[in-house]
């Protein structure tokens, strides 16, 4: 045991078994998870209990939010593993490097500026490392996407569109959880788009320089619904005769999983996990538009949409050489509602590179098991386990964590004022 690198983890919600089903299973030997923090008691034991019962774990120390300092002093970590809700990240981020541990943090890092700041700065002042835990990276299609434009394949890359389609099981998903208001997940141009611009920031080796957005909430939210001729209103899914029929409820009653991390917990902090997507205090955007300037020069027009009929992405690349297509197609998955390697399983996928003079060819992508495409085993054996050497440079830093939100972060101020925002005005490195 005393090889062993010791881990803690704060936040325990749906995201949260990602991280320490990994710790406790597969890299038990090298790995071992010493406690549990969270606001939410029932939660607290729900976690520890699922451990007993999958990897007849011995039981981790549990403690509430304020003993956050208490559980660093008694246990001693090596990592702190966060994965609360994204307005809460940079507390705990911040504490524990103060407190001398490294840490390794679900995206996003942050959601805002101020917070980002606070961040660089702790890491500045104590020495300590953040890692930014970027699944997308390493799956197969994206990590070949990266090496044909690092090998020249199209030449220097001028143009990307990105478009990224959330359909009506996963995309309406957000809008029944915390993510729903804004203060919490910064809207889906933090919370979710993290992924896609880091993707770009990647695939493109650069970073964004100015950003522009045209975001709005325009299928969801109970305006909306009205104005469709919806009349059938609720609160929240589980229970509600109105909701009965609707496919965007989400019912948890039976659903033995949902019951006991949710239902059972609300008990202590009155969180509910199933709101309707029509109701009111919708604050975040459903149909985003952004356009962003790269040092590289490189532009890109980018779209979100969460009610789309299908779930998957098209990123198109076009350089001083050709051509790259990326087209994938991906389970839909709601969290902590079911298997968790559905999510993001590429289901199709395809690369097909057009030569500027030429002829067009397919680029063989292989298959590759696990959630986000493949990269979820691969990403985790980089953290947890011995990592290999790898030529793509996938490991994401504390400084590709913040290069992702600030173009979100960016757009949002850009919604709000309706103006291009200059990346180099928001954080100081």
């Amino acid at each position: 045991m005393a090889n062993k690198k010791r881990y803690v983890q704060v936040g325990v919600g749906g995201r949260a078994r990602f991280f320490y089903n990994a710790v406790a299973g597969t890299y038990g030997e090298t790995s071992e998870l010493v406690a549990f923090c969270d606001i939410n008691r029932t939660r607290l034991e729900y976690a520890q209990q699922a451990l007993v019962e999958k990897y007849n774990y011995t039981k981790v120390a549990l403690y509430a939010a304020d003993e956050f300092d208490k559980m660093i002093e008694e246990q001693k970590p090596d990592y702190v593993i966060v994965t609360t809700i994204d307005r809460t990240h940079h507390k705990y981020i911040i504490r524990a490097m103060e407190l001398g541990c490294d840490v390794i943090s679900e995206k996003p890092m942050t959601m805002d500026a101020d917070k980002c700041q606070a961040i660089l700065d702790a890491i500045k002042r104590t020495g300590k490392n953040l890692r930014v835990t970027f699944n997308y990276r390493y799956a197969p299609h994206n990590s070949i996407a990266r090496q044909l434009i690092m090998d020249g394949t199209i030449g220097e890359v001028k143009q990307v569109h990105f478009e990224w389609l959330l359909n009506t099981k996963h995309g309406a998903d957000y809008f029944r959880r915390w993510h729903r208001d804004k203060r919490n997940s910064g809207g889906l141009l933090v919370h979710k788009s993290t992924h896609h611009f880091d993707l770009v920031n990647f695939w493109l080796g650069t970073r964004p320089k100015q950003v522009f957005s045209y975001s709005d909430l325009l299928f969801y939210g109970r305006e909306n619904a009205e104005n469709r001729g919806v009349t059938k209103f609720y609160y929240r899914g589980s229970g509600s005769e109105n909701a009965k029929g609707d496919p965007f409820a989400l019912n948890m009653i039976g659903h033995k999983g949902m019951e006991a991390l949710y239902m059972n917990a609300e008990k202590d902090d009155g969180y509910l996990r199933d709101q309707s997507v029509f109701g009111d205090g919708i604050s975040i955007e459903d149909t985003m538009g952004v356009m962003v300037k790269y040092e590289s020069g490189a532009i890109l027009t980018y779209a979100l949409n969460a009610y789309s009929p299908y779930e998957g992405f098209r990123a198109c690349f076009t350089g001083t050489k050709g051509r790259i297509e990326l087209s994938v197609t991906e389970a839909s998955y709601v969290n902590a509602g079911g298997d968790a390697k559905l999510e993001g399983a590429a289901k199709t996928k395809s690369i097909t590179v057009f030569p500027m003079f030429g002829e067009s060819y397919d680029v063989e992508i292989p298959e590759a098991e696990g959630g986000h495409g493949g990269g979820d085993p691969i990403l985790l054996n980089d953290i947890f386990g011995v990592p290999e050497y790898d030529p793509l440079e996938r490991a994401a830093s504390h400084v590709d964590g913040a290069m992702s939100i600030l173009t979100g972060i960016a757009a949002n101020k850009s919604i709000a004022t309706g103006m291009p925002v200059n990346i180099k005005d928001l954080v100081t490195f």
